[in-house]
């Protein structure tokens, strides 16, 4: 059975940098050795997030890059992925988009920001994954 956990944004570090959430979800997948596919809104969010992943702290290191920009990037345990390009399916999805992630993996990370309007459409992100039989899991971050 896949699983879908919501991470809520609650914390004042990641108030106002939430990607700083989706680089902490990110070490901790790399040091368990899983593959991860981050789905970014679109290239400025994946740009950001790149470019973090390399800053946000200087004793981890996270191989990552974003898809379709070199030919090794089955080896990168982080991918980035924006709308319209072709990566390919991984265990673990961290997703950053506006609709559910509905293909075949075994966990789905949903980051939840802290605006009270923008978690609307995470309750019925919420509902939709429990309808498909989803394991369903709410951390306060």
């Amino acid at each position: 059975m896949s699983r879908a956990d919501f991470y809520l944004i609650a914390k004042p570090r990641f108030l106002t940098e939430p990607l700083r959430l989706v680089c902490e979800l990110a070490r901790k997948a790399n040091a368990a050795g899983l593959f991860t596919l981050v789905l970014a809104r679109d290239q400025a969010q994946a740009e950001e997030l790149d470019e973090l992943l390399w800053a946000f702290d200087n004793d981890a290191y996270i191989p990552h890059q974003i898809a379709g920009e070199d030919m090794d990037e089955e080896e990168a345990l982080v991918l980035i992925a924006v709308p319209g390009t072709e990566a390919p399916a991984r265990p673990l999805v961290i997703n950053l988009r506006d609709d559910p992630y509905l293909a075949a993996c075994d966990r789905v990370l949903e980051v939840v920001p802290a605006d009270p309007e923008a978690r609307e459409p995470l309750r019925e992100r919420w509902r939709q994954y429990k309808a498909l039989g989803f394991e369903l899991n709410k951390y306060d971050m």
